[in-house]
């Protein structure tokens, strides 16, 4: 057994909607589900004929056998559970919220606490609190995609939770996961593995393989469908997210800080793209640090931009960290350590991100992943000390933002 206990680095601070996430499944468990599972259904329910239908009153078994089997529980979850033959918008987020029992609850819950905190903190708290919901929601629709005729609701939380690890697999790949590992009677211990090996395990092992096996229906009374879904669709939110500008530093119309200087004679008469990048390099040797960063911005592509030395685009780039347009200089450097991987300074490029993403809301989680690839490609001890001084002092505050 594999059971994930905690997280690391987390936020400082409360994760407030998180929390009433927890605490808002935790009481409809407590408040509904226990009670109405030590009750007998209504027998003047109008929906109790069909459910018995539905289990199959019709075939083998008579209404009055599967009748002594029936709690109103099971009943309400036949009227507020997701039936792929019966869909509505209430049961869309209904059953996001009822589960099916203690273990189903304690795992789902278990998951939300370990990875929701980061995520929350990235998004901000409505944000988060949308991205649940819509993540619950998509993994539900995913899941009726393939069994659309079926009369057994869907319950739980699990495809929004899914939702949440698509997004922490994205955002947070170099955070660590403390894992208990138990195989009984050669190891009893736990271990801190990287996040996105826990997650692929969870969801390739846990779910995508089952799926396959069934066909695309539920195994054991496992949605896989549906954490399928929802983890594709927290992936989906991560990646578009990242792309917007103001939040991953697509380039937009700076101001920069430019200081006037005396009329320059006229440019030489290459224009056009094809110049560019040699009136960038005569601007940076000529001192003009803004007006070689003016330039940069006008290269539509990454073939403009890769006719940019290295050397100057980085130090276009600490131009950009220095005058404190840090969605730029991050634009700049996540799409050097893209396009150039292998290249020599490839390290200084996710050092610079990294600075960048610490002066940015909520995004300090995302500055720690980027210092930690900027150590692991240090070519200098000067990147290296660098990375691991920014890693420590986040550390130290015991904060991710």
């Amino acid at each position: 057994m594999f059971l994930p206990i905690g997280d690391t680095p987390n936020p400082r601070g409360t994760p407030i909607v998180n929390y009433l996430l927890i605490g808002a499944n935790v009481a409809v468990f407590l408040l509904l589900s226990l009670p109405l599972t030590a009750s007998q259904p209504d027998l003047n329910d109008p929906l109790l004929l069909d459910y018995l239908r539905a289990l199959g009153a019709r075939g083998a078994f008579s209404a009055e056998t599967l009748l002594e089997q029936v709690s109103a529980y099971d009943l309400f979850v036949f009227r507020f559970g997701y039936r792929p033959a019966e869909s509505s918008l209430l049961t869309l987020f209904s059953s996001i919220f009822l589960h099916g029992g203690w273990m189903h609850l304690a795992g789902n819950m278990l998951f939300l606490w370990i990875f929701g905190d980061n995520v929350e903190h990235r998004m901000g708290r409505l944000g988060y609190l949308l991205a649940y919901l819509g993540c619950g929601v998509a993994a539900t629709l995913f899941f009726a995609l393939f069994v659309p005729g079926s009369q057994i609701p869907l319950v739980g939380a699990s495809g929004a939770i899914s939702g949440v690890l698509g997004l922490y697999f994205l955002w947070f790949p170099r955070n660590r996961v403390k894992t208990f590992v138990f195989l009984f009677p050669f190891i009893m211990t736990t271990f801190s593995i990287p996040a996105r090996f826990v997650l692929g395990f969870y969801l390739v092992v846990d779910n995508l393989l089952p799926f396959l096996a069934s066909g695309g229906g539920a195994m054991s009374g496992v949605a896989h469908g549906a954490h399928i879904g929802g983890f594709l669709g927290g992936l989906g939110l991560a990646y578009g997210m990242d792309r917007l500008p103001g939040r991953s530093g697509q380039v937009r119309s700076p101001r920069l800080r430019v200081v006037k200087r005396a009329p320059r004679p006229a440019p030489p008469p290459e224009t056009g793209e094809v110049g560019l990048p040699r009136r960038i390099a005569e601007r940076l040797r000529s001192g003009d640090r803004a007006g070689a960063a003016a330039l940069y911005l006008e290269l539509g592509g990454r073939e403009g931009r890769s006719r940019v030395g290295s050397g100057d685009l980085l130090a276009i780039g600490d131009f950009l960290l220095a005058s404190g347009e840090y969605d730029l200089a991050l634009s700049l450097f996540r799409r050097y350590a893209a396009e150039r991987q292998a290249d020599p300074a490839v390290d200084r490029a996710y050092l610079g991100a990294g600075k960048a993403l610490m002066h940015k809301p909520r995004c300090v989680t995302s500055s720690y992943q980027y210092f930690l690839s900027a150590l692991d490609a240090a070519r200098t001890r000067e990147v290296a000390e660098e990375a691991r001084m920014h890693l420590r002092a986040i550390e130290r505050l015991g904060e991710t933002d």
